[in-house]
């Protein structure tokens, strides 16, 4: 979280408001689109566990790989993001989150290419 703030910071510093406010509205967007995931009855229902075994693993305050190891702590969150999202993307299919995303276009090409993975 520090580092995505730190980023942020350090774009609205380098004069790139627009794409630090993308990225702020970034993880907001992706907890909506999982609610929205999860509450879809289009969703199959393994796809649905998946996605809340992940949030229930982002909110543990342990991980695999601590988040204070520089980069590999973050690394393997946004692995298993990226994991779970193409699991649903395969079982629910990419139209359902492209109609799901509340975010920017630009944001929604970010997901569906760590779906894609």
């Amino acid at each position: 979280m520090a580092l995505w703030l730190l980023l942020i910071a350090v774009l609205v510093v380098l004069g790139r408001r627009e794409d630090a406010r993308e990225l702020a509205a970034f993880i907001p967007d992706c907890v909506v689109l999982f609610r929205r995931l999860l509450g879809d009855d289009r969703v199959p229902r393994r796809a649905k566990v998946a996605l809340a075994f992940l949030l229930l693993y982002l909110v543990m305050p342990f991980d695999l790989i601590p988040d204070f190891i520089p980069v590999a702590g973050q690394l393997d969150d946004a692995i298993l993001v990226a994991a779970v999202l193409a699991y649903v993307a395969r079982s629910a299919g990419r139209n359902l989150i492209e109609e799901l995303w509340p975010g920017s276009e630009r944001g929604l090409r970010l997901v569906l290419a760590l779906a894609a993975r």
